[in-house]
């Protein structure tokens, strides 16, 4: 066996033990686990949080169907704080209340942390897997999800104003399949959360993340309160940012793209409306930060 092979095993050994290790500590997805008496309680201190802290402005949302199942389809901000999610969320359950049922999708990483996962599971959140959204469809929920990533969540600080899926379609695929409307919901603002410098992919590949933690970056920014901030993997403070969320106009794919499902057109098509938009709010901002 060549050298160089032989020293890439025991690191690639440590590797697929990490991964076992944050697969372990990942909970099974379980709807039940959503609160609503918790949502309560909690979400109205949430909110004025929010809308002090980053001046929360939500459009768009009498868009949305007022009942049955759907999947909210994101723009993905800000790191690993991403702010976007926490307004929507909010705003969305604050509208149309905690009774109705509400599944956001996120990063394995994030449900596993020990206090934050706890908080999140009670208002609905659930690991990103294709079986989660299936299930929360077909019981008639309303979805979130952010098909980007960590790919998108991470682009650096000038690519804010640019929608980034890289060419992830799966979203497309359950929406089609569940027979459900895609609401784009796009937000601007979150990203000046922190100053992404790069999102550090090449440095990824070379510590094994994507196999050991499922990220395809390892993002170096600037950011409170390290300073240079190299993975985000704790977190940071982000600036009190102006975050702005608009709901879109619902897609029914059949209608948009007809009786065959064709993935490159759906996603350029979906992608292409929520960039027009996005530009549109892109355009309206006068600082960074301060909106």
């Amino acid at each position: 066996m060549p050298s160089g092979i032989r020293r890439l095993l025991p690191f690639d050994r440590a590797a697929g033990w990490v991964s076992e290790q944050v697969k372990a500590r990942v909970p099974s997805a379980d709807m039940a686990e959503r609160d609503p008496e918790f949502i309560a309680r909690t979400l109205e201190f949430s909110w004025r949080l929010v809308r002090l802290y980053f001046r929360a402005e939500i459009k768009g949302i009498e868009r949305v169907p007022a009942t049955g199942p759907m999947l909210l389809v994101g723009n993905h901000s800000g790191g690993n704080v991403s702010p976007e999610v926490v307004v929507t969320t909010l705003a969305f359950t604050r509208h149309f209340g905690p009774e109705r049922p509400f599944y956001q999708l996120a990063h394995d990483l994030v449900m596993a942390f020990p206090v934050l996962g706890g908080y999140l599971r009670k208002f609905g959140t659930v690991a990103a897997d294709p079986d989660s959204a299936r299930t929360a469809l077909a019981s008639g929920a309303a979805v979130l999800v952010y098909p980007g990533g960590d790919w998108e969540v991470h682009r650096p600080a000038w690519e804010q104003d640019q929608i980034d899926f890289a060419q992830r379609t799966g979203f497309l695929r359950l929406a089609w399949d569940a027979e459900v409307p895609i609401v784009p919901v796009i937000n601007y603002g979150a990203h000046e959360n922190q100053l992404i410098l790069t999102r550090g992919d090449r440095l990824a590949r070379l510590l094994r993340l994507d196999r050991m933690l499922r990220l395809k970056v390892f993002p170096i920014s600037i950011a409170l309160p390290w300073g240079l901030n190299i993975g985000d993997l704790a977190g940071h403070i982000p600036l009190p940012t102006k975050v702005t969320v608009e709901f879109l106009d619902p897609i029914d794919l059949r209608t948009a793209l007809g009786a065959e499902l064709d993935l490159d057109r759906g996603y350029d098509y979906v992608t292409g409306v929520m960039q027009r938009a996005l530009k549109r709010l892109a355009d309206d901002r006068t600082l960074p930060v301060i909106g």
